[in-house]
């Protein structure tokens, strides 16, 4: 079989987060720097190989003080570990057009299985003649697992920032070739 790469198109795709803050409300993160790769057998993603990076630096929550917070050491690290990495062990097709993404994230130096919820949205030329291919992401992880346990915790009880994070991304590849 024939080995197709794919490249991702960053001005078609996003890489964000949520978290819950003060228990009830959720805030909004995302990447404004990352690059991702697939390798696949023909057009075929159930074999794909997936590497993905993330440049801590660019974490962006549309709050300059949050961002430098998380930038530093008591989140992302961002000076020590410049990269959050995923690559892709597995892709399991579980239903027409959605599939098990399993891989090792890593985040400050700390590597941990995750498995993502991945929506294939399916293939397209564009105007331009490129052929690609779209999907929708989807995960939680806990950042205590990755070394991110700074909180405060609340007078009411609680803390302010919980441990699950909500993952997501809409991404684009481009077929190369």
């Amino acid at each position: 079989m024939a080995k197709t790469i794919w490249a991702l198109d960053p001005t078609h795709s996003e890489v964000g987060f949520k978290v819950k803050h003060l228990m009830f409300t959720n805030v909004s993160g995302k990447f404004n720097a990352f690059s991702a790769t697939v390798e696949s057998e023909d057009d075929d993603f159930s074999t794909a190989k997936i590497s993905f990076a993330a440049e801590a630096n660019s974490v962006d929550t549309g709050n300059g003080d949050r961002d430098n917070h998380l930038k530093g050491a008591d989140f992302f690290d961002a000076g020590n570990y410049p990269q959050v990495t995923f690559s892709g062990k597995e892709m399991k097709k579980v239903s027409d057009g959605v599939y098990h993404l399993s891989g090792d994230l890593t985040m400050r130096g700390v590597t941990q299985p995750v498995t993502l919820e991945a929506e294939y949205g399916g293939q397209m030329k564009d105007p331009w003649g490129n052929t690609k291919a779209g999907f929708s992401l989807s995960g939680k992880i806990n950042r205590k697992d990755f070394g991110l346990v700074w909180n405060a915790p609340l007078e009411a009880g609680g803390v302010l920032v919980s441990e699950e994070v909500k993952l997501q991304a809409e991404v684009q590849f481009v077929k190369q070739g």
